[in-house]
């Protein structure tokens, strides 16, 4: 079953004429409207004439998160601000958000692909899907709001948190596709059993879970508790949000939708474009994209590209199942959270030593984070009080920062390891 057959089943050469020719359009569009894109193609000698084929598309400099936050807040948009209907934003490291702009055409495509994402897993008109993604700056609660919506079907749009309420809605509106995160699933399906209801009170089908890293044990343990087919989907919020790919009913890699990015695997190393099949970090341009186009930007996510036909008739390109990343990124509960901003945060309340830890776990199928941090030796024989007053403002702080909740440990002096090379700041006890 497809949302749009005409674009899904599209024929490869058809795919790459229609890519090529929106690929000219925006590399004009950001050539001529954003003054970032336009100097680091001057430095490169382009102009938007040289891009003839797709292969010329390895001629363009590659897009990092750094191009973002060195252009905050607006500076990467190419239409005006008069156009731009709706913003959404992700943590920065120096407490500075990532923001991505949106305008009406932008808002219709990303619904478009969260219909395409929804009928993967079996969604149509009369499914009703609960939506336990956060909404608000995130991206992922108003994006499958709207694909919901667009899809036709019913949305419920709990967002997160509250999961017996979760499970009374779920089952007294006869939920058919629950989206949330991997670990939040599996929590609702522990806490269906210790509810004690009958899994045959719950009516889903299936569910689409994204924004953290899931293994196939994992889903295995989902699939199995609730009686449903899990779906993987990606995106990330720089592209468009969630939706950018998406598992149809094989499972057998997530379909990336070729009519709006064209996506590359590169050597993180030498930046060298590595052919199908093989693993590297994944590059991606947008190409139908008005208000915050991105040309060949580096998602820092190791995976690999399938070009080999689909048994389910789609021709998009599958993406490998994600196998780590190129940089020190940690994603907590859906959150993306870098060392560097916790330290951020320790610096500017400036009663701590340097040295500190991440102690990231998985308890009852929820992420946790602690961070170790060392205080100095008179601090730490002052008063509990004190003491207890630092761990409250560094903990509000964060959640300020980061918007997740953490347990802040304070040590004594010399109590975490020290290292002769780079510091290991972080510990990762779950097992992905």
């Amino acid at each position: 079953m497809y949302w749009n057959k005409t674009r899904e089943c599209m024929q490869r050469e058809q795919l790459k004429a229609y890519q090529l020719q929106k690929l000219k359009e925006t590399i004009d569009l950001v050539y001529h409207n954003v003054e970032s894109y336009r100097h680091k193609m001057q430095q490169a000698g382009i102009i938007p004439e040289d891009i003839k084929t797709l292969d010329d598309l390895k001629k363009l400099p590659f897009t990092t998160k750094q191009d973002l936050r060195d252009n905050y807040p607006n500076g990467l948009f190419a239409t005006p601000e008069s156009e731009i209907i709706r913003i959404h934003a992700s943590s920065g490291t120096t407490g500075k958000p990532t923001v991505v702009g949106y305008t009406r055409r932008d808002i219709a495509n990303w619904a478009e692909l969260i219909a395409r994402c929804l009928t993967m897993a079996g969604g149509k008109k009369n499914s009703v899907v609960q939506v336990a993604y956060g909404y608000g700056l995130f991206t992922g609660g108003l994006g499958f709001h709207y694909g919901t919506e667009k899809l036709g079907a019913m949305v419920i749009p709990v967002s997160g948190g509250n999961t017996k309420r979760q499970i009374m809605l779920m089952k007294d509106l006869k939920t058919t596709i629950l989206a949330c995160t991997p670990s939040y699933a599996l929590h609702i399906a522990e806490t269906i059993e210790e509810m004690g209801l009958d899994r045959n009170e719950i009516k889903l089908k299936a569910g689409i879970f994204g924004a953290e890293p899931c293994t196939e044990n994992m889903r295995k343990e989902i699939e199995q508790k609730l009686g449903i087919k899990a779906h993987d989907i990606y995106g990330l919020s720089e592209v468009i949000g969630p939706g950018v790919a998406c598992e149809c009913s094989y499972q057998n890699g997530l379909h990336i939708s070729e009519d709006f990015f064209i996506p590359e695997i590169i050597d993180p190393v030498t930046g060298e474009t590595l052919p199908p099949g093989q693993k590297g970090e994944l590059v991606i341009t947008t190409i139908d994209k008005e208000a915050l186009p991105v040309i060949r930007y580096r998602t820092r996510d190791i995976t690999s590209l399938n070009y080999e036909p689909c048994p389910c008739g789609r021709t998009f390109a599958r993406l490998g199942k994600i196998m780590g990343r190129t940089d020190d990124m940690l994603i907590i509960r859906g959150v993306n959270v870098f060392p560097s901003q916790i330290e951020s945060v320790l610096m500017a309340v400036g009663e701590t030593e340097p040295h500190y830890q991440l102690i990231v776990d998985r308890t009852d199928n929820l992420d946790s984070l602690e961070i170790r941090v060392e205080v100095s030796e008179k601090l730490f024989a002052d008063e509990v009080r004190k003491l207890e007053d630092i761990r409250k403002k560094i903990a509000s702080n964060i959640y300020t920062t980061l918007g997740i909740n953490v347990n802040v440990r304070l040590v004594e002096p010399h109590t975490i390891e020290r290292s002769e090379g780079k510091a290991k700041r972080v510990i990762d006890k779950r097992k992905l």
